[in-house]
């Protein structure tokens, strides 16, 4: 079974790290969408890059995401992530991280990321609104509005 590094507690969510890329993204996507699923834990942000994968996620149960990482197997990093400020600086990091890698310039031109769907309304049946994300605006289109504006994307 994936190891975390921390314990998991229901309800509060982590900011994941596994080393190690993936050789077909897509393929990655799709075990991992149904991993999610199957096993109860809401993925609000995340980014496959060639080296790592970073998710952040809410386990419904305990060991929820320890199940859903098995998916992609290996040893992973966990952080709890409890302040609502320090959740959206986590998921701002998490989907900037293909601009700060150099690999595009803007982050909606990076297909293996969440920031389309936060940030741009785009359907993607692997990511589950945070309810701090949602507090960002009353519609979904002045949430995308707000997320623009934070990510600069």
């Amino acid at each position: 079974m994936a190891r975390l590094r921390c314990p998991e507690e229901p309800g509060v969510a982590l900011h994941l790290v596994r080393r190690g890329g993936a050789a077909e993204p897509a393929a990655a996507l799709a075990r991992l969408r149904d991993a999610a699923a199957e096993h109860r834990c809401p993925v609000h942000a995340y980014v496959l890059m060639g080296s790592h994968l970073h998710l952040l996620a809410t386990p419904g149960t305990r060991d929820a995401a320890s199940r859903m990482l098995l998916a992609l197997g290996g040893e992973v990093d966990a952080t709890p992530v409890i302040a609502p400020r320090y959740l959206l600086a986590c998921m701002r990091y998490i989907e900037l991280n293909p601009v700060r890698a150099g690999i595009v310039r803007r982050p909606a031109q990076y297909p293996w990321s969440s920031y389309r769907a936060n940030a741009l309304g785009l359907a993607d049946a692997l990511v589950t609104p945070h309810p701090w994300y949602f507090a960002l605006g009353r519609t979904p289109q002045a949430r995308c509005a707000a997320w623009r504006a934070r990510t600069r994307g």
